[in-house]
């Protein structure tokens, strides 16, 4: 139980159903499908599509999206790749020619958008309200608008430079972020909407919509084409696994970087992390190196399934046995993360349960803050830039090519105990959550955390030349990290958010909402 004397958050229990997710607007409407007789699937669409509205910064029907699901009254775990491909067009050798690597504000770096095609297969096959019930509320609220919440006015003041051309005019007032409780509309999209709830999947690959993005995207350089568009389909896989604790960690395979998580847990399990300080500098320490060794190993091997040939390797616990051998735990190694895909801080995450136990765990993105900053010129659709993930290393597995989906840092994820689903669970913050999956188990396992207090606990993470270390972590603590020699550094905001509901065996529902965002969790 947490101490009252302190500000902090309780967890939210319930029994028929639980959203938690980084916008109240969002929980609430998940929260509502529910109690209109929708199912988890159905609240997870409905909550997700309109947090591009809530935080259009973060994500957007120009993104793409991964999902984990069970089926209701199952443990068995549903993978779907919503991501998209580049462009038929694209050629490594041209853009090479431009720069070392893709020009992550351009059309260069836009790649199909996965995610609508994703929520309309996921609506048909596992939802029980249709497409138009799901979009109904972003609908609305894209028409009518949301005011804007303290951690997306800013978010959002941080990444105006991002914004270009007809975008800037959609998603700046007066050439400025929007302060907080302005209220933001996007009527345009709100138009594409209408058209999915309509059409399906038609309604934006195809026709007027698709003319739009394509002629957009043509107009700045892009090679994008309406077949590329036609031809966006997502893909439902297997969920890669892993163990730490007695709890199996259930990840979205590649092009998405679970495996890295996986491997991290499979490195730690060489310490004694339950003995050691959970706020302190040894534990600190080894993740930060742990995190060094399995990032180097994820840019060197993950890609594109169907070009990737090592993902046995990543998840062995051979290989983490000899990458841990490596961790000196009394001094740091040297910093660097090898490999040219881009940086980012930006995406949502929404985790839903509904009264017959679905569990869905979406994850959704458009990258960078406002992906591209590109905007289509007459709907706004804004354009992710996921195509930066990809490398121009020539021969590398991630190097950009043809119908290729580029290496992805947002996942889902599952936890399951005894063969049984325990907790849908995801943490935001780009290439951090990897470590931040790795670190919430650990606080559940090693430390005994509940899910709030797993996530409302401080943050490190060895990244670059750097180890961001947030401010709950002591003076002393930073102090001890610089003379092991890591490079401390207190980073511009706090690392992301996370978001999980437990399914305790009493059968109620227990969830946490990250503090580090504007959400919350709800329940009926």
């Amino acid at each position: 139980m947490r101490n009252f004397h302190i500000p902090g958050r309780s967890p939210v229990y319930a029994s028929n159903g639980m959203c938690a997710t980084s916008h109240p607007l969002a929980a609430k409407v998940a929260v509502q499908m529910m109690e209109a007789g929708g199912n988890a699937m159905d609240a997870a669409i409905a909550g997700a599509v309109l947090l591009g509205f809530c935080e259009p910064q973060m994500t957007g029907i120009g993104g793409d999206c991964f999902v984990l699901m069970t089926p209701p009254g199952e443990d068995r775990v549903v993978a779907m790749n919503g991501s998209g491909r580049a462009a038929a067009g694209i050629n490594a050798d041209k853009l090479r020619a431009k720069g070392e690597v893709i020009a992550p504000y351009s059309a260069d770096a836009v790649t199909i958008p996965g995610a609508v095609d994703a929520f309309c297969r996921l609506s048909k096959d596992w939802g029980k309200l249709g497409l138009k019930a799901a979009l109904a509320p972003a609908i609305h609220y894209a028409e009518t608008g949301v005011p804007v919440a303290d951690r997306v006015s800013s978010d959002w003041a941080k990444a105006v430079d991002n914004l270009s051309g007809h975008a800037r005019d959609l998603f700046l007032m007066d050439g400025n972020a929007p302060a907080i409780g302005q209220i933001f509309r996007a009527p345009g999209q709100a138009k594409v909407l209408r058209k999915i709830a309509m059409d399906g999947r038609a309604g934006f690959y195809e026709g007027e919509v698709a003319e739009d993005m394509v002629n957009s995207l043509q107009a700045l350089g892009g090679t994008h084409t309406l077949d590329d568009f036609a031809n966006c389909e997502s893909d439902y896989t297997d969920p890669i696994t892993g163990s730490y604790g007695g709890l199996d960690l259930f990840e979205h395979p590649p092009n998405g970087q679970g495996a890295t998580a996986i491997l991290l847990l499979n490195m730690l399990k060489h310490f004694d992390i339950a003995g050691m300080d959970p706020w302190g500098a040894a534990r600190a320490h080894i993740e930060a190196e742990a995190t060094k060794l399995a990032y180097d190993t994820r840019n060197r091997f993950l890609s594109d399934p169907d070009h990737m040939t090592r993902l046995d390797y990543m998840t062995s616990p051979d290989t983490a046995a000899e990458l841990a051998a490596l961790i000196d735990p009394k001094k740091a190694m040297p910093a660097g993360l090898p490999g040219a895909e881009a940086v980012h801080k930006d995406t949502i995450y929404i985790t839903v349960v509904d009264r017959d136990r679905m569990c869905v765990s979406l994850i959704y993105s458009v990258f960078h803050s406002f992906g591209s900053g590109i905007a289509s010129d007459q709907f706004g659709v804004l354009f992710q830039n996921r195509g930066a993930g990809f490398t121009l290393t020539e021969g590398h597995p991630n190097e950009a090519g043809p119908g290729k989906r580029p290496m992805h840092t947002i996942i889902p994820a599952m936890l399951h105990k005894g063969g049984r689903v325990m907790m849908p669970f995801g943490v935001m913050g780009g290439q951090y959550q990897s470590t931040g999956h790795a670190r919430f188990v650990t606080n559940i396992t090693d430390f005994g955390l509940t899910p709030q207090a797993a996530m409302d606990a401080p943050r490190c993470f060895a990244e670059g030349d750097k180890l961001n270390v947030e401010d709950g972590y002591a003076e002393a603590v930073k102090a001890e990290l610089t003379a092991l020699g890591h490079n401390v550094q207190r980073p511009e905001t706090a690392m992301g958010g996370s978001q999980a509901i437990l399914l305790r065996q009493d059968g109620v529902l227990e969830a946490g909402s990250d503090p580090r965002k504007d959400g919350c969790a709800l329940g009926y």
